[in-house]
């Protein structure tokens, strides 16, 4: 089954399990890409959400590919003896929105990358998120020059010692989103919270966060494990908002052994 323009749904190979891929704010899919490659036990799935051009097209895009997965006429369809369980893989906006499925029980597990219950936070948790003011200078910004707010988010992505090492040169190229799809992920990342949700979230979380993550600050990933009934997290110490950034290869070993854990 071939990705088509008008299906959010880019199906890779089909194999035993499944995994739902939602990628970070302004990122393209690609960044997965070496991870996927380490993970051939799964079947594998992502929303583009590149185009969206409001915060309610891009919510309903990620839903809809959801339920077209689980669901045909209303009724539950995906076998999993052949499919497996289902679970979803989000980084950063992409965490957010895992989260918010996962609220609604759509899902079997996920696994988060620098991941947060909510993004904006008052001055007093200031350790688990961002002040609303920056992400409104962002949308701002924006509006006069994309190119500049894109640079800068890439530039707190990482720490120096990970731009020394040419980490950051792994991203793909930047202006892989329109304007209107980064204006509505940055207008999720003020409004979505899913931090009332957490304890109802029954189902296995892998957690991957850095403790110099300045994006989501690793206090948010803290508290989804406090939270989340259950939750594992693995702790990259020094590391930014790009755990699995150039670390795949330890990722993907990570995942699959708290993939035998549960499964």
């Amino acid at each position: 089954m071939n990705a088509s323009d008008n299906n959010p749904l880019q199906i890779e190979r089909e194999t035993s399990g499944t995994i739902l891929w939602l990628t970070g704010w302004s990122m393209p899919d690609t960044v997965f890409d070496r991870l996927r490659l380490l993970l051939p036990d799964f079947r594998h799935f992502s929303v583009d959400y590149s185009a969206a051009d409001s915060p309610e097209d891009m919510l309903c895009l990620t839903e809809t590919a959801v339920r077209d997965m689980l669901f045909i006429e209303g009724s539950a369809c995906r076998d999993k003896a052949l499919h497996g369980p289902l679970l979803i893989s989000g980084w950063s906006l992409g965490g957010l929105l895992a989260l918010r499925l996962a609220a609604k029980g759509y899902v079997d597990g996920l696994v988060l990358f620098g991941a947060t219950a909510r993004f904006t936070r008052s001055k007093e948790e200031f350790d688990c998120g961002l002040a609303d003011a920056y992400v409104r200078q962002m949308i701002k910004g924006i509006s006069r020059d994309r190119h500049v707010v894109e640079t800068n988010f890439r530039k707190i992505m990482f720490t120096e010692q990970e731009w020394e090492t040419g980490l950051a040169e792994g991203l793909p190229q930047m202006g892989s989103w329109t304007t209107q799809a980064l204006l509505a992920g940055l207008q999720i990342l003020r409004s979505e919270e899913c931090l009332s949700q957490l304890p109802s979230m029954d189902c296995p979380v892998l957690l991957f966060h850095g403790t110099e993550d300045k994006v989501c600050p690793y206090g948010a990933g803290l508290e989804l494990m406090a939270q989340l009934p259950q939750a594992k997290l693995i702790t990259l110490t020094a590391y930014g908002h790009a755990p699995f950034l150039g670390r795949e290869a330890n990722i993907a070993d990570e995942w699959r052994r708290w993939w035998h854990d549960h499964w």
